[in-house]
Formats: structure tokens, C-alpha cells, sequence
């Protein structure tokens, strides 16, 4: 994204009742990656660098650098996508062939399934119970709805996925993809 296609969605984000504080800094960036182990892709970088929504639902970075108890929150959040994975495996029969057979015991499976989960694309909180692929490191990730194992794209790029969110259009020159770029595993529901 451009600035100038930045500053529209900003715009729209405040249209649709979105509220926003100073961007991030390089340095808060840096101590993001250290506290989260969080890498932003370079379109979301560039918009949290532009400014930062901190309406409910939202992501506040910079209050987890300044609060425990927010920071514990944003944690319990990037951790979302696998206490979803663990809760599907215990109560609703999922399990993925790729894990090979399913052990008899609770606790072999949740190392089975963590272990496994950390190899896939790391997800970044965006909104809600949507996220953001770490990985690719490149602008252009689909933006997924992830709730347990329910796992639906909810925009083909950040920008597609902030309209499809809040209810507005993008104008033409946003190029949206056609279809999503495909994310290892996250890609496949």
C-alpha cells in the first residue's frame, strides 16, 4: 500500500467509528518483536507506522509494552489460534493426518499438536478473532477469521479485509487480489 491508500483507509476506519492514536515508532517496533516475538508484514508495519487503531477489539502494541496486564491479553491472543486447535482436538474429534496417529492421551496430544503448530505461519492479532500471517514477510497477506478450527479468509489483503470488516469499498485503485495468496497450512480451510 501507498500512503495516499493508507491515508483512505485510515479515513474510512474513522468513518466506521474507529479510533486512533500517534503510529508506532521504530523503536516500539523493535521491542514489539523482542516482547511478542512479532514480525508485522510490511503493509501492516506501514499502517501501524501511520497511525493505530485502538478502538475495542483492536490491538493496543503499545499499551502491551507499558502494562502487564495488557500485555498478558495481547499474549493470550496471539496464543488464540492454538488453545482453538487443542480445544477442537479434545472435544470436537479434530485431528490432522499429517500428525500421524492420534495418541490415547490428553496430554501426548497437545505436545503432538503444539509442536506441530509452531511450524505453521505464525498468526498476528489484528481485530478480534482475526489474523494475519507473520510469513510471507511481504505485503499482500490474507487477513484470516480464526475461531478453533473454523478458519475462513476474511480479506485477501489487509486492505480488502478492513473494507470487508467495517463495511466500505475500496476504490479501484487498491488493485484488490483476485484470490488469496495461499498461506502453508492456515491456506488449507
Amino acid at each position: 500500500m501507498n500512503i495516499s491508500q493508507i491515508t483512505l483507509l485510515i479515513k474510512r476506519l474513522k468513518q466506521s467509528g474507529v479510533t486512533f492514536v500517534e503510529g508506532l515508532s521504530d523503536d516500539e517496533l523493535v521491542k514489539i518483536k523482542d516482547e511478542f516475538q512479532v514480525t508485522f508484514p510490511p503493509d501492516l508495519k506501514q499502517f501501524l507506522q501511520a497511525t493505530m487503531p485502538v478502538s475495542e477489539r483492536f490491538v493496543n502494541w503499545r499499551a502491551g509494552l507499558n502494562s502487564a496486564k495488557v500485555k498478558q491479553q495481547i499474549e493470550q491472543r496471539i496464543n488464540w489460534p492454538l488453545e482453538g486447535m487443542l480445544f477442537d482436538v479434545e472435544n470436537n474429534s479434530y485431528w490432522e493426518n499429517s500428525w500421524g496417529e492420534k495418541p490415547e492421551s490428553a496430554e501426548e496430544r497437545e505436545v503432538i499438536v503444539s509442536q506441530h503448530f509452531y511450524t505453521y505461519p505464525k498468526l498476528i492479532p489484528i481485530y478480534s478473532h482475526r489474523y494475519i500471517p507473520a510469513t510471507p514477510n511481504e505485503a499482500g497477506n490474507p487477513v484470516f477469521s480464526v475461531y478453533q478450527m473454523d478458519i475462513i479468509y476474511y480479506g485477501y489483503d489487509l486492505a480488502s479485509y478492513f473494507a470487508h470488516e467495517f463495511s466500505f469499498s475500496l476504490p479501484e485503485s487498491f488493485e484488490a487480489p483476485e484470490e488469496p495468496k495461499y498461506i502453508e497450512f492456515w491456506g488449507d480451510f
